[in-house]
């Protein structure tokens, strides 16, 4: 069988199946395209959809399609990987899977918000540390700091940190928020927080069953966390630094909540929904 092929009887079967999409994929042949050169390690091109699959890349591909289907794994967890940002980054369950549109705000290097390169970044919620990484490569020369309440997550970034080459500009901590930071400012902070509010956690599809709580669950409103970043936000934004949050579904509630506050919210052009902006002239 071509690689072409399988990735054909692949889409089909996850069309089949009705899985839900939604971490990295929207749609049953991007992950179908995914699954096969994930495992057959071929680069996504056209010479590739010509090359014969072996049996055995076939058959865990099967295995592989079966759990996706029968237990709705994500796949970024049956690969052990994800893409985020034109970047490849190790991951595994337990740590929440990198999707954020922030990554496409990377691709024009915060324009208009970031004027000049930031000197310092840090990735509060940094989870894998796919946003801080992936913002590090976009502005050379700047020092990166990752943060996660998470001891799994923080090990999950540490490695993701050594494979992308970064040791010597980046630091990572197990902190909740700022507490196990130096005081200090920062040209640019970026979060991607547990946003979801109790009511869509009761509701949510069972691929997201498998990703940690404590990187999903909100509270109430969606903003437990979010409210707390907001607090320390004077101490720790440069006054010509800026904050790229991401709140999804809940940002009507984090409008009503802050209503004389000037959040910016870009368009989204690739989907998603919910990053917010704030620049640190507007938090003194």
């Amino acid at each position: 069988m071509k690689v072409s092929e399988l990735i054909h009887t692949t889409c089909r079967s996850l069309t089949d199946a009705s899985v839900f999409f939604g971490h990295g994929t929207d749609n049953a042949w991007d992950e179908a395209v995914a699954l096969v050169l994930g495992v057959t390690q071929l680069p996504d091109d056209r010479a590739s959809l010509a090359t014969q699959v072996s049996a055995a890349a076939a058959r865990s591909v099967a295995e592989l399609l079966e759990r996706r289907i029968t237990d709705r794994v994500p796949l970024a967890y049956l690969l052990g990987k994800a893409q985020f940002a034109g970047m490849e980054f190790l991951i595994e369950p337990g740590v929440v899977i990198p999707r954020s549109p922030i990554g496409e705000l990377l691709e024009t290097a915060l324009r208009p918000w970031v004027t000049r390169p930031p000197r310092t970044i840090i990735d509060v919620c940094c989870g894998s540390g796919c946003i801080g990484i992936a913002c590090a490569r976009r502005f050379a020369g700047s020092q990166l700091t990752l943060v996660d309440i998470d001891a799994q997550a923080v090990a999950v970034a540490r490695n993701n940190v050594l494979r992308h080459g970064w040791a010597d500009r980046a630091t990572v901590l197990q902190s909740d928020l700022f507490a196990e930071v130096l005081p200090g400012r920062f040209d640019l902070i970026l979060c991607n927080p547990p946003y979801v509010d109790a009511i869509d956690m009761a509701s949510l599809p069972p691929e997201y069953r498998h990703e940690p709580v404590l990187g999903l669950a909100g509270g109430d409103d969606g903003l437990t966390l979010v409210h707390r970043l907001l607090e320390e936000l004077p101490q720790r934004l440069s006054v010509e630094g800026v904050l790229v949050c991401e709140v999804g579904a809940s940002a009507p509630a984090l409008l009503r909540s802050y209503p004389q506050t000037a959040f910016f919210w870009p368009d989204l052009v690739a989907g998603g929904e919910g990053i917010f902006i704030l620049e640190g002239n507007t938090v003194r």
